[in-house]
């Protein structure tokens, strides 16, 4: 199993992407390395094991790689919250402000009922929009309780401050952000 200095010398980064002045963390690095991949998984599990959690809604699109390895070890089900247009049957929408533009987020209309336990994942914690918005979301289906996981949180662009006091998070990694 890495530390998590080790996992940190894994990620790559990627200045001005998508836009001039965003530095990129790159977890897909992660994703390629086996050790790193799933040393991740054991400790994202290793906090909710004992939480209930029913179902994982991994975020488009790097959230569906660890919320899909989650859920099987978790024991859960896997909800997908997508862009506009990519879901088949019919869903519920939430739009949202993120660091550099608006967008639009959907989970389909029967993906979570009332005795869920929601473990809400996606890769980075930046400004906070993207999962503010998927909680929006989950909320409409009136789950048990709802919990948010982040690989990395940048803490200087204050994300956590947009979400609900209601909704427990955790990240595994705290870096600097621009």
């Amino acid at each position: 199993m890495l530390n998590k200095s080790q996992i940190i010398s894994r990620i790559r980064t990627v200045p001005d992407y998508p836009v001039k002045g965003i530095l990129f963390y790159d977890v897909t690095t992660l994703f390629k390395d086996p050790e790193a991949l799933s040393t991740l998984v054991d400790m994202i599990y290793e906090i909710y094991k004992d939480k209930g959690i029913t179902k994982v809604v991994g975020v488009e699109s790097r959230g569906f790689v660890l919320g899909a390895a989650l859920a099987v070890k978790l024991g859960a089900g896997l909800v997908l919250a997508r862009k506009p247009g990519k879901l088949p049957a019919k869903g519920v929408s939430e739009s949202y402000s993120k660091e550099y533009g608006k967008d639009t987020i959907e989970i389909h209309e029967d993906a979570i009922g009332e005795d869920d336990v929601v473990l809400v994942h996606d890769d980075i914690l930046a400004t906070g929009g993207t999962v503010a918005a998927v909680n929006r979301l989950v909320s409409k289906f009136n789950p048990k309780a709802v919990y948010d996981n982040f690989i990395i949180e940048l803490p200087a662009l204050n994300g956590r401050s947009v979400l609900s006091s209601d909704v427990p998070v955790t990240a595994l990694l705290a870096l600097a952000g621009e």
